[in-house]
């Protein structure tokens, strides 16, 4: 995939410097359950590329800030367990993960709601996931028998919008629960050039308005 100011892979390389020194949650990025050991809402996020496993660092204020405007619910998040590597070779694997993750949950704890998330090559892992067709890969899409059982998908930098395509409208089962953040000169989302947008999801309030948005979804507000 070429920009005009050159390749998406040249750009994420560059910026995996600065987010792969970020540490993201160890493990697999869950937090404690309630006993029963299943959550009013589970949030499924995958980190962009370049980045260490975890939430990274958009996903890890996302999830915190969907926490705070949800008091009341429990709420748990689950850190897509793929390469993210800057090849942009990994999104179909994440796809995959982020699929057999919500399947296994949802059979586990029948009222349990998700959120889907992802950042930059994340944002391809979701977009595969809910059944988008993308050019960063293929990969397992999610039953849709449980497409009632996401509330909200919420991804930042999404590389989607290079194609001419945003999930709002891609997407039948999922557009209407679904909001798309990209930043002022994004390279990565908006065919911009300034590379050190891309990086300012959590500091410019995105992720908290995205939190908003997905919180507004879970509760029918």
């Amino acid at each position: 995939m070429v920009l005009k100011n050159g390749t998406l892979i040249t750009f994420l390389a560059m910026a995996a410097g600065v987010a792969g020194g970020v540490s993201g949650c160890p493990g697999s990025g869950s937090t404690p359950t309630t006993p029963t050991g299943c959550a009013d809402v589970e949030v499924v996020f995958a980190r962009g590329s370049g980045e260490l496993p975890g939430l990274g660092i958009t996903g890890g204020p996302f999830v915190s800030s969907l926490k705070a405007n949800l008091p009341g619910k429990t709420v748990t998040s689950y850190a897509v367990n793929y390469a993210a590597d800057i090849a942009q070779t990994s999104a179909g694997a994440g796809a995959t993960d982020m699929t057999r993750h919500v399947t296994s949950v949802a059979a586990k704890c029948p009222n349990t709601d998700f959120v889907l998330g992802g950042y930059s090559q994340g944002a391809s892992v979701t977009d595969i996931a809910i059944g988008i067709p993308t050019l960063l890969g293929r990969g397992e899409t999610i039953p849709t028998n449980l497409a009632p059982r996401v509330a909200a998908v919420v991804v930042f930098g999404n590389p989607l919008a290079l194609y001419g395509q945003h999930i709002p409208t891609a997407s039948k089962l999922y557009g209407s629960k679904a909001r798309e953040y990209c930043a002022l000169g994004d390279p990565v989302c908006a065919g911009g050039v300034n590379g050190a947008a891309h990086l300012t999801y959590a500091s410019s309030g995105m992720t908290t308005q995205g939190a908003v948005f997905a919180a507004g979804k879970v509760t029918g507000t």
